[in-house]
Order: C-alpha cells, then structure tokens, then sequence
C-alpha cells in the first residue's frame, strides 16, 4: 500500500492541497486588509484617478464600504478563478488519472492559487480571470479581438500595471488563440493595431493623469466618509498611493533592491521545483507542426517575461511579481497546447520519483507571499 501511495500520490497531494489553502484563508482573514480595503473606497468622486474602477463600482451599490467585502469580494473572485481553471483544464487536457500530476503542479503551486489566497483582495487575480476566459471562448471572429481590447481596458482601469502584469499574456492569447488559429488578413491586424493603441494611450492616462487633485487631507477625508466603521483610520495609511508619482515609485524600489534581491535565489529554487512543468511546456512547444508558430510562442514568452522584468524595476512587491509571471506561463501553457502539434507530448509522469518529491515539496508550500519570499 505504500509503495503503491508512494509511485502514485497525486490524489492525495490534492487533498493536501485543499487543506493548505484552508489554512491560508484563515491566516489571511486574521490579518488587517490594509491595500485591499482603501482601493474599496476611491471612486471617481473627482473625476478619472488611477485605480479607481472596482471602489467606483461598489459606490454604485452601497454609500457605506464594510471591511469584510474585501474578504467577500475576494473570496468570491478567487472561487470563480478556480472555477474558470477546472474547466479550461478539462477542455484542453482532459481532468483524469493521466494529467493529475500536471494539474496538481499547476492549481497546487504555491505560485497560484495559494498565493491568490494569500493576496485576497489584491487586484493581481483579475487578469488571471480575464485570460482564463479568453482561453475559454471562442477565438473566430475579430469580436474576439475587441472583448480582449475591453478586458485589457477594464484590467488597466483596475490598476495600471496589469499593463505589464496581465496584458501583455492577453496579447499573446489572442495572436496565438485567433491570429493563429483562424488566420491573418488586414481588416483583423488593423484592429488588432487599433485596439492596441487604444490601451497604450489608456494606460498613460493612468499613470500620469491619474494622480488625485485634491489635497491629501481632504481625500482622506473622503474616504473617511465611505468607511462604515471610520474609526479604522489604520486603515487609510496608503492613501500616498495616489499622490506617488512614478518617479517616487523608482525611487522606493531601487532604495530597498539590495534587501530585496536577496530573495531572488529562493525564486530560482521555486521556479526550479516546477521543472516537470517546464520540461513539458518545452516539449508542446518542440511539438508544434508549424515553425512559424514555434518561434511566435517562444517570442511571445520572451515578451511577457520582459514585461515582468521592466515591473521589477519599477515596483517592489518581488514575491507577486515572480508568481503572477508563473501564472501566466501556466496560462501559456494552455494556448500552446491548443495549437495544431506533429505528434502527442507525454503529460507530466505520474510514477516519477523525483517528479512526486517536486510535487509534494510544492504542495507543501502555502505561499510565496507579497514583498520578500513568504
């Protein structure tokens, strides 16, 4: 019985799994919802600011902005997010003894939804969702393009760095998921181009058009004034965020880089534990029929892992940054899997001895964390 639990454990480190991220939820919702609850709060009130998209939506619905819909609200996008993988899991490889282990280095990476679970609330989970349902529907006519071009708007309206977070692996979903799949002519290019531009110039808006116009005391006082318990005022200590500029932000992220960086030898190791995941994404990519395609994807992956480079220049939340990166290949993942192949590319092994250390050592793992690794 051992030895068979032994070659075949992925069951079991599923139901591992779940317990972890339980335990997750519970630590998290003991913590104070600093970031999470004051993007609850600012809405359009005075006029187009940065980040303001989901609290502009809440004020349609309630004058008065609880604590505990930061959980709510997060907790319900996470299940949804979860949801949305099962089923594009299904769809492209099918849920069942053969891909267990493929799932479990996916859904179980300390990377992704423990690491969703630990960030509830953040905004980092919307593009996820976003692309996942992009990898869902139907990819054949250029509505496919604009519904892409809206969710890029609505992500960036969320918060301007889904730019270089999520974006940039919509763009790739779409090229690989219509461009390729139904074929290039200059009506779709030209809009596709279109589209493009349209969230470049959205995004600059954002991000310098965006700043509050208001003094800070009296924003503060604002967003007082939505809070349904505004005793909280340990609540609002970030409402600098939508004074700094992005000069600032440079400044911060480059002053604590010496600390930072030192983390980054515990990502590698991370990134390392998934190497069955790796080895099989590089073998759907050496499968494909089309050479065209194959340098496309590998371009691809080089564009969104540059993206994330240029955020951890700007931007010093390292933990988010490396296990959204991971995110989106695991999104990648799928879009190459859906491209036309010469032959069939063995899943992940389920009776591999290293492969099952691997996956139990990221079981085992409940997060990655926000700044610094866990």
């Amino acid at each position: 019985m051992r030895a068979s639990l032994w070659q075949n454990p992925w069951r079991l480190l599923l139901a591992i799994n779940v317990f972890v991220i339980a335990g997750v939820f519970i630590h998290k919702i003991l913590l104070p919802p600093y970031v999470p609850y004051i993007h609850l709060l600012v809405d359009y009130h005075f006029g187009f600011i940065k980040r303001a998209l989901i609290g502009a939506i809440i004020a349609l619905f309630t004058a008065k902005v609880p604590v505990w819909l930061v959980f709510a609200l997060g907790g319900v996008t996470w299940l949804v997010t979860i949801a949305l993988l099962v089923q594009l899991f299904r769809k492209v490889f099918g849920l069942n003894e053969k891909t267990l282990p493929l799932f479990v280095f996916i859904a179980g990476s300390p990377f992704f939804l423990k690491n969703f679970m630990h960030t509830l609330g953040h905004f980092d989970i919307y593009g996820c969702a976003l692309a996942i349902v992009l990898l869902l529907i139907p990819a054949r006519s250029i509505l496919y393009v604009a519904l892409a071009a809206l969710f890029a708007i609505v992500l960036i309206l969320i918060h301007h760095i889904h730019l270089l977070m999520y974006v940039p692996t919509i763009i790739m979903i779409v090229v690989v998921r219509h461009y390729l799949g139904h074929g290039i002519n200059r009506a779709n290019v030209a809009f596709g181009l279109a589209a493009l531009l349209c969230v470049g110039a959205l995004f600059l808006a954002a991000q310098f058009l965006g700043t509050m116009p208001i003094p800070e005391a009296d924003f503060v006082a604002y967003l007082k004034g939505r809070m349904a318990d505004p005793s909280r005022t340990d609540l609002l200590q970030f409402s600098y965020i939508w004074y700094q500029p992005l000069s600032k932000e440079l400044a911060d992220t480059w002053g604590r880089m010496p600390h930072n960086i030192l983390g980054v030898p515990v990502f590698a190791l991370l990134i390392w534990l998934h190497t069955p995941l790796w080895r099989y994404l590089a073998n759907l990519i050496r499968a494909l029929a089309d050479e065209t395609h194959r340098r496309l994807v590998i371009a691809g992956i080089a564009g969104v892992s540059l993206a994330y480079v240029v955020m951890f220049a700007m931007v010093f939340d390292y933990s988010r940054w490396i296990s959204n990166w991971a995110v989106c290949m695991f999104l990648i993942l799928h879009a190459v899997k859906m491209l036309p192949a010469k032959r069939e590319v063995r899943p992940i092994p389920a009776e591999d001895r290293t492969t099952n250390i691997f996956g139990l050592i990221i079981t085992l793992i409940p997060r990655v964390g926000i700044v610094r690794p866990f």
